[in-house]
């Protein structure tokens, strides 16, 4: 399909065809009138009716607490959002089509995902031949290998090591290490004893382990779609904040951030794969995740500069945390040492540590200098498990790509990594 021909084709959504009728009594039972209304110009070909119907979907996903924001509105984000991008698809304006496609999936509701999934695959496919066709292809060639990679191979000395990481760092048990593990023995010697492990020669089949290395190929498959991201040291900390932005303008923020950015960006837990049907192609579910019968309940991303810290947490699920890119010292407590680790009180961050590994207030949390902690550093291509209820804390050490698997037969949430 040319680009001329792109602008007399549409984006089919068979879905909301047939869903939204009902879809929008329901939002006019819950007080969207001027909505209905937009969307109801929207199909009839009104492009800002179409745009201000996003808006009005926006302000209500963002009127309070996102776990008060009623199921509908997020279903008719997604409607509008659709609406937006059939626009900027007739005029082949594929970016933005993305880009409100995206926005859809991320912030929007269930109903209409298989329209956005479709739509995705359809503007994708348009806008690579937009490219090959060489209207957006002014960068190609022009990059040698090695200014493409994201990572580059380096030893770290460890006294400078030591002072960027947490007292007592790698001064006690190192996590055991062993080479291409079976199941029966994984299961036998860590998964039932709730020990943590390193499985080393298990993700060479993956080609994630060489392409996302590769700036050039990340931006490719990658570059135009929206992702959200945080900014800022952490989680815990007041000037944390949320941000959606492309996939390139990440890589460029994770390129230009030294060791020493005060104000990283951080692609964290984020189900990129669910998202990104190309990247989820460059991964493989270790079989260890169906260690005893459970069921694989989330895959995430964790993509940032060196300097990205996820504070001391536990999680409610059986982990592989596997590295593909760069190295990630990590520090692990066992699960009986919770008491010591002065969890917070709130519901919501009841599964994290007060304590700040990087700065500990040692007159407030007397006991967590003194408790035994196993730790590594985890290097490309290895695996570590993370037993259920252990509170691990991590820092990136260089730019750094990983992927968790969480899998158990119990229902629950929190933190990852």
């Amino acid at each position: 399909m040319s680009s001329s021909s792109a602008a007399a084709a549409t984006i089919p959504t068979p879905v909301m065809d047939s869903e939204s009728s009902a879809l929008l009594e329901s939002i006019t039972s819950h007080g969207g009138y001027a909505f209905t209304r937009m969307a109801a110009l929207a199909a009839a070909g009104d492009q800002r009716a179409a745009e201000a119907a996003c808006e009005m979907a926006w302000e209500q996903l963002h009127s309070g607490p996102w776990h008060s924001v009623l199921p509908v509105w997020r279903d008719a984000y997604s409607m509008a959002c659709l609406h937006v991008a059939k626009f900027h698809f007739s005029n082949c304006e594929f970016r933005d089509a993305l880009r409100s496609l995206d926005l859809g999936i991320i912030m929007g509701g269930p109903l209409l995902r298989k329209d956005l999934d479709s739509a995705i695959e359809l503007v994708s496919a348009a806008k690579s031949r937009q490219y090959n066709n060489g209207v957006a292809n002014d960068n190609k060639g022009r990059e040698s290998a090695a200014s493409r990679l994201l990572v580059h191979p380096q030893e770290f000395d460890k006294l400078e090591l030591l002072r960027i990481l947490p007292i007592r760092s790698l001064s006690s048990r190192i996590v055991a290490k062993r080479s291409a593990l079976s199941l029966e023995a994984f299961l036998c010697e860590y998964f039932l004893l709730c020990s943590p492990v390193i499985i080393t020669d298990c993700m060479a089949h993956w080609p994630a382990t060489t392409r996302w290395n590769d700036v050039d190929y990340l931006r490719r498959v990658a570059g135009d779609r929206t992702v959200p991201v945080e900014v800022g040291k952490n989680y815990l900390c007041s000037d944390w904040k949320q941000e959606l932005i492309t996939f390139s303008d990440f890589l460029e923020r994770v390129q230009s951030s030294g060791s020493r950015s005060k104000v990283p960006t951080y692609l964290a837990q984020h189900q990129l794969f669910d998202q990104i049907n190309d990247l989820s192609k460059d991964i493989s579910i270790p079989e260890y995740c169906y260690a005893g019968g459970g069921e694989l309940r989330s895959l995430n991303a964790w993509f940032g500069p060196a300097g990205t810290v996820t504070p001391l947490h536990h999680d409610p699920h059986h982990n592989i945390l596997a590295q593909v890119v760069g190295k990630k010292y990590v520090r692990l407590y066992s699960a009986s040492y919770s008491e010591e680790i002065y969890p917070y009180d709130e519901t919501m961050l009841h599964n994290s540590s007060q304590v700040d590994l990087d700065n500990i207030d040692e007159v407030k949390f007397p006991k967590v200098r003194d408790i035994e902690f196993i730790d590594c550093i985890l290097e490309e291509g290895e695996m570590l498990y993370i037993p259920p209820k252990w509170w691990h804390y991590v820092r990136s050490l260089t730019t750094s790509i990983s992927v968790s698997f969480w899998w158990s037969n119990d229902s629950g949430s929190s933190m990852g990594e």
